[in-house]
């Protein structure tokens, strides 16, 4: 019983990594549509700007979920000290990537207020 569980968890791993995958290659395909289509309309500096904050927002939210499909699998396997270590490498690179892409969407830093610059 444990066992058939942790083969259903693993499979929702591996479902979640795909849809964290998909998250962000669908959202950099809406992002590049619309950077064409408006393109003409808006200017391309505005537009390109637009364009950044859709795909940061896109891969902020694909990292996010990337990350749980990490622990799903970390957990699922057999603990080991060097799984948990590259567990916790991957969270700690995949936070970094976030903050940064947080920092060039919203022009401030996560624990920042909205109005503090």
């Amino acid at each position: 019983m444990i066992e058939q569980t942790l083969e259903y968890l693993d499979h929702a791993g591996s479902v979640i990594s795909l849809a964290g995958v998909v998250v962000i290659l669908g959202g950099f395909l809406l992002a590049a549509g619309r950077y064409a289509s408006q393109f003409f309309q808006l200017g391309p500096a505005r537009d390109f700007a637009q364009f950044k904050i859709q795909l940061g927002q896109a891969t902020m939210l694909g990292l996010e979920i990337l990350v749980v499909a990490d622990v799903i699998e970390t957990i699922t396997a057999k603990p080991t000290f060097a799984s948990l270590v590259l567990l916790a490498c991957l969270v700690v690179i995949r936070t970094i990537i976030s903050w940064t892409l947080f920092l060039e969407v919203e022009g401030r830093w996560p624990w920042q207020a909205v109005g503090d610059g």
